[in-house]
């Protein structure tokens, strides 16, 4: 049964997979032993060692926001994730960074239920994907990113686009209660555009379209907000006061955990407090920021030599003279 139609009402995904369950599988010397679960399309595994012992389990006694354990991703002969391993706490905000091709796009599509992994575990607030209805935990993870950017309507009010995140519907057709739009208006001003309610998408600038998806994320009340690479497409003064607002946004009360996933040192905001560096779909290095974002780190993450200098609560790289390098 592939992704789509598993998720189509009367499809019974338990009795499939019973008849698709495979035990077993060889993955570099560790045995896995696979199994669906009821209403998920994603697969949830347990780690095993060649004696049928764990080898890794998610901590059970403490209960983070956010916590990816042992992620594999394998297509062919192709390895995508490679052991992946992330936990995020309460009060944490995070950044995610990369070179391009280091497995950020991955473990984003992995989180939010696109990416069906080969191997791990990944639970939101303790409930883990396979163990729980995948399309409901999906929604406990807002997600603010071009692809959801470009299939907004033209002709559709800000005020109802950040409706339509409750319902995880775009193109909004339904009718929305007095309830809803009372509390969209209350997160328009949270984020600062309430003169933006009545304005058509078609009519918005790319700072206030990247603001009103974050109202539309927030109308779900997702206990995590990724952002994927929002800054794209802004020009400088638009990006510096995007990044100021994402700043405010970090530290308002009961407000999300932020993930900002990015290429760019200089989009870390102070609020951001830890950070995961990726390379080749493998974590470098991951803690509080002040441990990651160094020189040596950077430069290995990258491929190149980097220097990182820190100013007053922001980042800026500086890439060494590469001899005879054409990119």
């Amino acid at each position: 049964m592939d992704r789509e139609s598993a998720l189509m009402p009367g499809n019974n995904i338990e009795s499939t997979a019973r008849r698709n369950s495979i035990d077993g599988v060889r993955l570099n010397g560790t045995c896995l032993d696979l199994h669906w679960f009821a209403h998920a399309p994603l697969i949830c595994f347990a780690v095993l060692d060649p004696n049928g012992k764990n080898v890794r389990r998610m901590n059970q006694t403490t209960q983070p926001v956010l916590e990816v354990c042992g992620l594999w991703v394998r297509r062919g002969r192709t390895t995508i994730l490679r052991d992946v391993s992330w936990r995020v706490e309460r009060g944490q905000h995070w950044v995610v960074l990369g070179a391009n091709g280091s497995g950020k796009t991955s473990l984003l599509s992995a989180l939010t239920g696109y990416l069906t992994p080969s191997a791990g575990e990944i639970a939101v607030l303790g409930e883990r994907y396979g163990q729980t209805d995948w399309r409901e935990l999906r929604k406990r993870i807002g997600l603010v990113s071009s692809s959801v950017r470009q299939m907004m309507p033209e002709d559709e009010p800000a005020l109802d686009t950040v409706i339509s995140g409750k319902y995880a519907m775009i193109d909004f057709w339904g009718r929305a209660t007095r309830a809803d739009r009372a509390r969209a208006m209350r997160i328009l001003r949270r984020i600062e555009c309430d003169y933006l309610a009545d304005r058509p998408w078609a009519f918005l600038s790319q700072g206030e379209r990247q603001r009103v998806l974050i109202g539309r994320a927030l109308m779900a009340r997702p206990p995590v907000l990724i952002l994927d690479e929002p800054c794209a497409g802004l020009d400088p003064v638009a990006r510096e006061h995007f990044l100021q607002f994402l700043n405010r946004l970090g530290r308002m009360r009961n407000g999300p955990t932020l993930v900002l996933v990015t290429h760019h040192v200089e989009e870390i905001m102070p609020v951001f407090s830890h950070a995961l560096l990726l390379k080749s779909g493998e974590v470098l290095a991951s803690g509080k920021k002040q441990t990651v974002l160094r020189s040596g780190p950077l430069s290995r993450a990258f491929g190149s030599m980097v220097r990182l200098r820190v100013g007053p609560g922001r980042y800026s790289l500086e890439v060494s003279k590469a001899v005879n390098t054409v990119i």
